[in-house]
């Protein structure tokens, strides 16, 4: 009898262990959360009003760049631009819209015979930016947040 005391009073002891709960401070749930964190992704891109009705995420990034290229296209080309010799290029413009819904390029990167031929192609892509319909903003987690993306831009002058 004196054996199965001792050996219910070692399982107790040992048992307690199992009962123990791990505690986790909130800095390294925090830390685990921004390392499975997907930095460079939206749970919804930008959008213009006539994107509204695309349902899939990838259709509209693609409205969304379309709309704009046309935009900045048919800007430049109510412009009438005169130009010296034909420019075969392609601009690559970086862009940020803010979580406000406000559009702003960055940089532009042309070629040097761009850049020459037409001086204040920076200026007019920016008052093409101005003239642009109103833009939902990027979302990521039920929040809206600021975003930069490239774009390219063909330019074919003759």
């Amino acid at each position: 009898m004196r054996h199965f005391f001792v050996g219910i009073f070692v399982l107790m002891l040992t048992s307690c262990e199992y009962f123990n709960v791990k505690k986790t401070s909130s800095e390294a749930i925090l830390n685990e959360e921004l390392q499975a964190f997907n930095w460079n992704d939206v749970d919804e891109y930008p959008s213009f009003s006539e994107c509204d009705s695309l349902s899939v995420k990838e259709d509209r990034k693609g409205c969304f760049q379309s709309v704009l290229t046309l935009h900045i296209w048919e800007f430049l080309k109510n412009e009438r631009l005169v130009v010296s010799q034909d420019i075969n290029d392609t601009l690559l413009l970086k862009f940020q819209a803010t979580k406000e819904g406000d559009i702003y390029m960055l940089e532009a990167e042309m070629d040097s015979i761009t850049s020459q031929e037409i001086p204040n192609i920076k200026s007019l892509l920016k008052k093409s930016l101005d003239s642009l319909p109103e833009i939902f903003p990027a979302i990521k987690r039920g929040q809206q947040v600021t975003t930069e993306f490239n774009l390219p831009i063909i330019i074919n002058v003759n």
